[in-house]
């Protein structure tokens, strides 16, 4: 036994395994990962608003909140916010605090012209093979969230993408949900036709589906949130909790422009719920009632008290999720901490039975699934523990 081997604790030795599997991560990933897409077309939409007016008056900052920015389109005339809707798309649509309808609106406005974009480059000779095909699979992605009635909540076709849409009535709902998806989620990955629930738009769907069949008399809506830039694979940026903290204040800035009558839930997959960690100190007190985590690999804090938040905080994590295999801990800046599942994190562990590995907690059919359903609807009796005790529904009506 060498010197430095009599050193080595316990401890040390967990840490030192941890470092090798980032260092290995990173090796094999690289340190960041370039996304393709075009440039910033919002960025030139904000300049044109912040020149813009309407009756005389100057169009408001959007990042003035939501209360100052619902203020502002009360004020106008039906007249008055359509054209804002139809001239600025790109900002119209991604303002919180603007009626949701005329969100919607306007999204449908941007796809159409984003869809015109990429249709033309998807035969440009000035991009190569891999470019056009693409500006193609944008193109196409378009095209589908143009389909049917659908609720485009948020849509910006910069870098990767960003993207919400709505599942049910967001001004009558009374229970409020939000899906958080994780690590390489876009414009191009936010649905999927193969395993349609592990992808946002499918979980959305999953969960708003089970509450309409548990509960129809409920009104409820559901948000299918991609509306943050997230990490590209397993490389420095998701071991990292940068990405996390910019999404962490977008979210706090829609749950803000939500219905106040409404009482909301955040569901929060993998990189997602570093997310929702980070975001849960500045979440609207009182309006946010439950935090739930699942194929989690941290929330950044030592237990769930850390997270200084008036929401009943739940976790879950199947035998099939490798995340289990993922160092719970944070050194220097990497990791994202304790593992939430754990008794001495502090949160209320239920089972997530049938879960169909990392990303299919919203299969048809599974106990994760029908636990989601009851803590969307407050029904939390009703939710399966993961051990036999129930311990995790003590003190909950």
């Amino acid at each position: 036994m060498t010197l430095l081997d009599a050193r080595l604790t316990p401890m040390s030795i967990r840490t030192l395994l941890a470092l090798a599997v980032v260092f290995v991560m990173l090796a094999t990933t690289g340190w960041t990962a370039m996304r393709p897409g075009p440039g910033d077309p919002r960025a030139a939409a904000l300049a044109s608003w912040m020149r813009g007016t309407v009756g005389h008056r100057k169009l408001p900052d959007p990042d003035s909140g939501a209360r100052a920015i619902a203020r502002f389109f009360t004020s106008l005339s039906t007249a008055q916010r359509l054209r804002l809707a139809d001239r600025y798309p790109l900002i119209v649509g991604n303002l919180n605090g603007a009626p949701p309808a005329l969100r919607y609106r306007a999204n449908r406005t941007a796809l159409l012209q984003a869809r015109a974009v990429d249709a033309g480059r998807a035969h440009s000779d000035q991009l190569t093979v891999a470019g056009r095909i693409d500006a193609g699979r944008r193109a196409a992605r378009y095209t589908s969230l143009l389909g049917g009635h659908r609720q485009i909540l948020a849509f910006d076709p910069s870098g990767a993408g960003r993207v919400a849409e709505v599942f049910g009535d967001l001004d009558t709902a009374t229970r409020v949900s939000v899906v958080v998806p994780g690590v390489d989620t876009n414009l191009l990955t936010f649905e999927r036709i193969k395993k349609a629930y592990a992808a946002p738009v499918g979980m959305a769907a999953a969960l708003y589906e089970g509450e309409r069949a548990a509960a129809p008399r409920t009104r409820t809506a559901v948000i299918a949130w991609a509306d943050y830039t997230t990490p590209s694979g397993l490389g420095l940026d998701a071991s990292t909790g940068s990405m996390a903290e910019h999404g962490a204040t977008r979210l706090n800035a829609l749950l803000d422009a939500l219905p106040r009558h409404a009482e909301v839930s955040l569901f929060c997959h993998s990189y997602g719920s570093v997310l929702c960690g980070i975001a849960a100190p500045d979440l609207p007190r009182g309006e946010v009632a439950d935090i739930t985590v699942f194929g989690s690999p941290g929330m950044r804090v030592d237990n769930a008290a850390q997270l200084h938040t008036s929401a009943h905080v739940w976790a879950a994590r199947d035998s099939s999720d490798w995340i289990s295999d993922v160092p719970h801990l944070e050194i220097a800046g990497l990791g994202h901490g304790a593992d939430p599942v754990n008794d001495s994190f502090g949160a209320r562990v239920i089972s997530a039975a049938g879960a169909d590995g990392h990303p299919g907690y919203f299969a048809p059919d599974t106990t994760s699934l029908a636990n989601f359903t009851q803590i969307a609807l407050g029904n939390y009796t009703a939710v399966a523990c993961r051990d036999a005790d129930g311990a995790c529904t003590a003190g909950l009506a």
